[in-house]
């Protein structure tokens, strides 16, 4: 799966995805914003913010940017917006998490919502939310990740050829994503519905402390 794969299923979904992605996966969201516990001026990135579902639940002292590869959905966002009055959004942007063009250190926290398994490199995704994430500031993901129960991996493990048609990993293994970003995962937890997605909540290293003169 690459990204133009993913460009050209989320033009098919954009129409519809409110009404078949909204309210099912709502209690994720509202899951991950109140762990974020964002306080005034702080400054949020939402990677893969789609058509802004997540937007409104931000509390309106704090700066939020999203950022989407897909233009259909995001002037469905851009709409939202508009219409609701979401004034903590400071800019909506097309961009690919993956490549971002961000200085360093540009977030206080950084999200990715429902994105990790439509990714066409997870690792590389994750790796640049923590490079425009401050330090000591935290990453928060939620997204389905391979099942532990083995009949039911299996299963996931067989529909992973059809990821180019519908647009996203169903066989990513959460152990193997941490290790491989190396995530300091602070918190863990089962959200939506019979727990078969995952929020995550990691820190980004402090900054280095610089030795002592002489």
């Amino acid at each position: 799966m690459d990204i133009e794969m993913v460009e050209r299923a989320y033009r098919r979904y954009a129409r519809g995805y409110d009404r078949y992605f909204g309210a099912v996966l709502e209690p994720g969201r509202r899951a991950l914003v109140e762990r974020m516990r964002c306080g005034a001026g702080e400054r949020i990135l939402e990677v893969g913010v789609g058509t802004g579902l997540s937007l409104p639940l931000h509390p309106p002292e704090t700066e939020v940017v999203g950022i989407d590869i897909s233009l259909e959905m995001l002037e469905r966002a851009q709409c939202r917006v508009a219409r609701e009055k979401l004034t903590q959004v400071a800019g909506l942007a097309r961009m690919d998490g993956a490549r971002m063009a961000f200085a360093d250190d540009s977030f206080d926290k950084v999200v990715a919502m429902y994105v990790v398994s439509v990714a066409p490199d997870p690792v590389r995704l994750i790796d640049e939310m923590r490079r425009v994430c401050r330090p000591g500031g935290e990453l928060f993901i939620v997204n389905h990740f391979l099942h532990e129960f083995p009949p039911v991996a299996f299963l996931e493990r067989a529909a992973a050829p059809l990821s180019r048609h519908v647009g996203f990993h169903p066989n990513i293994c959460l152990h193997s994503l941490i290790a491989d970003t190396r995530l300091d995962v602070i918190e863990r937890t089962r959200v939506n519905a019979f727990g078969l997605w995952t929020l995550l909540r990691a820190r980004r290293e402090p900054a280095a402390a610089s030795p002592p003169a002489g």
